[in-house]
């Protein structure tokens, strides 16, 4: 299998580390090293969208997506380089762990651009005007893919059918544009009480944290057999005639 493993927060850091690191990157990176403990011989791609954020999309941007590919100029498929890369990941992937704070009840800006750069017509969407009303279709249902999104919350009580679920827009959005690309399965686990700081934290990340070996274990279960990768054998040599 191959994990993609995005990190979005604006701290570099991972908390219980680093004095004021980030929950979120403490979480992905527990999820992670967990599977690789489970599944050694996993590939794993990790991108920092927090410190190296993708290009926004822009005028050059949307002339070249929507300009077919036999008649991009070199210009154009530069300016879709970055984005390819970002399709590119995602496409080889089974499955995708996300670490991203709310920020301000949504994602942060970083993964919000990733997002932009991956729902691609014709690479994870397909567009058929024949279709009608039905026109877009997903084109990552080609086989299970996943997604795991790990989250903090500076509030509480945001989790799907809780009493603020409404002031966090964050798993619902991820879940809206990663379904329309044809990831259907997404599992979310977040912290909360992280402005107060008190207890109530402490109590949160703990629930968490048990709730990702929890997940890892039965995700890990759930997967294909890992197939150990062996060296084809070196030619034997002739001997002289």
């Amino acid at each position: 299998m191959n994990l993609l493993h995005l990190d979005a927060s604006a701290r570099p850091g991972r908390r219980g580390i680093e004095p004021r690191g980030s929950y979120t990157r403490a979480m992905s990176d527990r999820f992670v090293r967990r599977w690789r403990t489970l599944r050694p011989v996993d590939a794993v791609t990790y991108r920092d969208l927090g410190a190296s954020p993708p290009e926004l999309v822009d005028h050059d941007w949307i002339a070249a997506q929507f300009t077919p590919e036999a008649s991009r100029d070199a210009r154009m498929r530069q300016r879709l380089a970055q984005s390819d890369r970002l399709v590119d990941e995602l496409v080889a992937a089974d499955l995708l762990v996300i670490g991203a704070p709310l920020y301000n009840f949504g994602m942060p800006a970083p993964l919000k651009a990733w997002v932009d750069g991956v729902v691609r017509v014709g690479r994870t969407v397909g567009f058929d005007p024949a279709r009608g009303d039905e026109a877009y279709a997903p084109m990552l249902d080609d086989r299970p893919r996943r997604a795991v999104v790990l989250s903090s919350r500076g509030g509480h009580h945001m989790d799907e059918g809780a009493e603020l679920a409404h002031l966090n827009s964050l798993e619902p959005q991820l879940r809206v544009a990663l379904g329309f690309m044809g990831i259907t399965e997404m599992h979310a686990i977040a912290v909360e009480y992280e402005e107060a700081g008190d207890a109530r934290l402490a109590a949160s990340v703990d629930r968490a944290m048990a709730r990702i070996d929890a997940l890892v274990e039965r995700l890990a279960g759930q997967a294909p057999a890992p197939v150990a990768r062996v060296a084809e054998p070196r030619p034997t040599a002739r001997p002289a005639a």
